[in-house]
């Protein structure tokens, strides 16, 4: 148990943090993202062709990153690269695959939970003289966001377990450190059971804030799913 102290510091300083940080890029990304595949088709021809290019940009992005695993994405960006002349550090690497997968999965969330608000409530505020924006800022996102918390949260459990395929970029999280643990004392099942248990412990803890905020964002609404 004396290299309990070295992993949990391993995780304090690389997996949370990347963890975290992937999220909340991969999260705005995935909004980015869901708006344009939800923007209705302009009027104009020249503006109809843009926004159809775009939108085929934005597909595409999310078809790449849903379709191939996220090992290969890794090495892709940090071993592949070097070769085109972009060299990364280890971390950024990590965090720009980790954001880029995050955001593609978490956009169709996003996309599905701005769907799921009554089209009724476009047309209610319209009639009020708001416009798109305003009717998307303070009307649907809200509560688009609300249905999006449960599958979200999850995604961001997965990301932190998913990390531990930073250590196949040279990244020293957890998993990486208790390999260099094993490789000394020779105790694999021992040094790999603490780390499962850290690993545990953190998502136990996310689960229990998902269920919080789950609570804190529903406490308006009533049993048929209206807000009071």
């Amino acid at each position: 148990m004396t290299s309990l102290p070295d992993l949990i510091k391993a995780g304090a300083e690389y997996t949370i943090p990347l963890a975290i940080i992937s999220f909340v890029f991969g999260l705005l990304l995935a909004i980015l993202t869901a708006v344009v595949k939800l923007i209705p088709k302009p009027q104009s021809n020249f503006a109809a062709f843009w926004w159809q290019i775009l939108q085929a940009i934005f597909s595409f992005y999310v078809w790449l990153f849903r379709s191939t695993p996220l090992l290969v994405q890794l090495f892709i960006i940090f071993f592949g690269l070097p070769n085109a002349g972009v060299q990364l550090p280890a971390f950024l690497a990590a965090i720009i695959t980790f954001s880029l997968n995050t955001g593609a999965y978490a956009s169709e969330t996003i996309r599905a939970s701005i769907n799921s608000v009554p089209k009724d409530q476009w047309e209610a505020a319209y009639t009020l003289g708001m416009t798109s924006t305003q009717v998307l800022r303070k009307i649907i996102f809200p509560q688009a966001m609300r249905i999006a918390i449960p599958p979200l949260s999850n995604s961001f459990i997965g990301l932190v377990k998913d990390t531990s395929l930073a250590s196949s970029i040279t990244i020293l999280e957890m998993f990486t450190v208790s390999q260099q643990i094993t490789a000394k004392n020779y105790q694999p099942l021992l040094m790999y059971s603490i780390v499962a248990v850290l690993y545990a412990i953190i998502c136990s803890v996310l689960t229990w804030l998902q269920h919080y905020l789950e609570k804190r964002t529903s406490k308006y609404v009533s049993k048929e799913g209206v807000m009071n």
